[in-house]
């Protein structure tokens, strides 16, 4: 229960009905709170508002396992506010990670050629084994199936460094399922969550066609 799906709702409202220290590790890709607009038009729900994203991390906190990481993707320009609601859910920035881009993908004072994320720490986890290196290349997605999707090959390596095979990976702001498929590609069970109903239908025809790809691997 609660392993392998992917949920529609409100994520702060589903962590609370689901059972105390049950997540091994969050990897999310968070709304900016930016009021972002793709070149197409496309827009992400929640991203004006603070509301539908900062209560989050209560609830996600009493979630994870004692001892456990979340990986939180986010910008700059909210990151106050994000820092401030992660102190209030007893959750420690313990490291950063930044992805070097080739290309800018805005300009204001100056060009934005990185993504980051924000490693926490619920408690004391032990520190990995072979840690990654603190700034990576960043793989494209293309922005297919989401406005800001994030590549499986950016996501795998955080999964195989912050946990084990048969570990719980959840994503809180699931998409289209990118931290779902990295973590079934990498023989973790997964447990994404998202408002969107179309993401998450999404993020399911993804998952089944990994599933597939997996039994025709085992009957081979």
């Amino acid at each position: 229960m609660h392993k392998n799906e992917i949920i529609e709702g409100d994520s702060a409202l589903i962590l609370r009905s689901l059972p105390e220290s049950l997540i091994d590790l969050v990897v999310t890709d968070l709304p900016y709170l930016v009021n972002y607009r793709g070149r197409e038009g496309r827009r992400l729900e929640n991203d004006d508002n603070p509301d539908g994203v900062l209560p989050v991390f209560a609830p996600m906190a009493r979630a994870m396992k004692p001892n456990s990481y979340a990986i939180c993707f986010t910008g700059w320009t909210a990151l106050p506010q994000f820092a401030a609601a992660w102190e209030a859910a007893s959750l420690k920035i313990v490291s950063q990670i930044v992805w070097k881009k080739g290309y800018s993908s805005r300009r204001g004072y100056t060009q934005y050629r990185h993504e980051t994320a924000y490693v926490l720490a619920k408690g004391k986890p032990q520190k990995p084994a072979h840690p990654l290196p603190s700034v990576m290349d960043w793989v494209y997605s293309g922005n297919r199936q989401h406005p800001t999707e994030k590549a499986v090959e950016v996501i795998a390596p955080l999964i195989r460094c912050f946990s084990k095979p048969g570990d719980l990976v959840c994503d809180l702001f699931s998409g289209s399922g990118s931290t779902s498929v990295a973590a079934a590609l990498n023989q973790r069970n997964y447990l994404g969550i998202d408002i969107d109903p179309q993401h998450c239908a999404t993020a399911r025809t993804r998952l089944a066609g990994v599933a597939r790809f997996q039994d025709s691997e085992v009957a081979a």
